[in-house]
């Protein structure tokens, strides 16, 4: 019997694994996959990330493997007139650090769960987890495999940090999806022209693409396209993803002569969300529990800090007698007190990345203003409360 059963050692599982892990209790992690390894994603953490892998204590090694640093966004839209939003450092508006770092998830991921093993967390890894077990409506662990051996893991509580397309989450009949649905092409190229230090979206209608430099000479390029093209990308996702980056003009000649360098991954459908993240004796972190879009690239921001997040109610639960759903309930308040103000805005940035007449309207008037678009960009990188743009000058910005 273990104190806790994780299922997933990506970010959200890993950091709850090592938060759960230095409060005292008896943490066993399985992976399905073996690390490392490569993940459809757009492979960047925000400023306020940093912090995060700082507490974890695996900053200094993920910056010196190489990692990129960003130090803001460019957002162009379909007529070319862009927008370039910083972190800078002020008074009032101060990031962990003045950067998000941006490298390759085969480097991040290992580094984070390796940071769970230290912290005490036993981690298996290349094992299935065929189902949960029950007892009396609350869940007591998983049935598990790993190549020929089959064996019942207990455990006072579970969490299912398993992803977007959670097998935890469906076996609690918590997952729900939603719209809008979408899928991305994820690949590693060599040889862009013209990258900067910082990423950027070129947003059209209905779609966009993505860039971001990741160190080493390489760049994260991606492009995310309704679902219906899912046929479409199945008959080469390589042809798919240079013709959706050569449809913008701009990338057209910037990719011209670019080298792919990691074979294209696909993601997706997006937009899925959990009925409750919470029940009795399990909870959901990560993915699992909720993910929207990735235009502005929240995922392992809340992965992390959600894993924390969960370790704290956990071993709050756990300390009193037992995971149960009342128990848990503190962990589905603090998400919403750390992250609402962000959905909102994670929400209205997706659905207006593709609506062409929006996004030129934001461009048009932000390009002059960089201190209203620094604002913008402090938002998406999780250090700057979303309130601050409900502030006049921030409206006028938009309207005027």
């Amino acid at each position: 019997m273990r104190d806790l059963l994780v299922v997933g050692g990506g970010p959200a599982g890993a950091s709850t694994a090592a938060w759960a892990a230095r409060a005292g209790l008896d943490v066993l992690v399985v992976e399905r996959e073996r690390f490392p390894r490569e993940k459809a994603c757009s492979e960047y953490l925000s400023p306020e990330a940093t912090r995060d892998l700082d507490a974890l204590g695996v900053l200094e090694e993920i910056e010196a493997s190489g990692a990129a640093k960003l130090t803001g966004m460019r957002i162009v839209a379909d007529d070319g007139s862009a927008v370039l939003g910083r972190f800078p450092v002020s008074e009032h508006r101060r990031p962990y650090r003045p950067y998000g770092l941006a490298l390759p998830r085969s480097r991040l991921d290992t580094a984070v769960l390796g940071a769970a093993a230290k912290a005490g967390a036993e981690v298996l890894e290349g094992v299935t987890v065929e189902r949960l077990l029950f007892e009396d409506g609350v869940v007591v662990g998983a049935m598990l495999r790993r190549g020929d051996r089959r064996w019942e893991q207990r455990s006072r509580a579970l969490v299912g940090a398993d992803g977007l397309h959670s097998l935890v989450a469906r076996r609690l009949g918590l997952s729900r999806r939603g719209g809008p649905r979408r899928l991305a092409l994820v690949a590693h190229l060599a040889d862009v022209e013209g990258m900067g230090d910082f990423g950027e979206m070129f947003v059209r209608s209905g779609r966009y693409a993505g860039l971001a430099p990741i160190g080493g000479g390489r760049v994260n390029a991606a492009a995310v396209v309704p679902a219906a093209e899912g046929r479409a990308i199945a008959r080469d996702p390589a042809a798919f993803l240079r013709a959706e980056l050569a449809a913008v003009p701009e990338l057209r000649r910037r990719v011209a002569g670019a080298r792919l360098v990691r074979a294209v991954m696909v993601a997706g459908p997006f937009a899925r969300t959990a009925r409750s993240t919470v029940t009795n004796g399990a909870l959901l972190v990560g993915d699992a529990a909720d993910f929207f879009d990735p235009f502005t690239g929240e995922g392992i921001f809340a992965a992390l800090r959600g894993g924390h997040l969960a370790a704290e109610a956990l071993a709050s639960a756990l300390a009193g007698g037992a995971a149960t759903r009342d128990a848990l309930r503190p962990y589905r308040r603090a998400r919403r007190q750390a992250f609402l103000g962000k959905w909102a805005f994670e929400r209205l940035a997706a659905l207006s990345a593709t609506r062409p007449r929006l996004m030129r309207r934001f461009t048009h008037h932000l390009a002059g203003r960089s201190a209203v678009a620094d604002l913008w960009v402090g938002v998406a990188g999780d250090y700057v409360s979303p309130c601050a743009l409900l502030a006049p000058r921030s409206l006028a910005a938009l309207i005027l």
